[in-house]
């Protein structure tokens, strides 16, 4: 248990970094915006999807 959560923990802290450094997480090409008016709409799609790949990866590491 104290293992994962020091990944988990690394993990959230790269991803912090690569925020900082610019990568446009979040707002990937793939995404839905609508904005009709003082009406707005976000689907992340792209971002929904690159998520769940990566988390299948980390996961299936840990796993073996």
């Amino acid at each position: 248990m104290g293992r994962l959560l020091v990944f988990v923990g690394l993990g959230i802290a790269a991803l912090g970094l690569l925020i900082m450094l610019g990568v446009p997480f979040g707002r990937l090409p793939g995404d839905i915006y609508v904005r009709r008016g003082s009406f707005g709409f976000y689907f992340p799609l792209a971002t929904s999807i690159v998520l769940s790949i990566l988390l299948t990866l980390i996961l299936t590491l840990f796993r073996r």
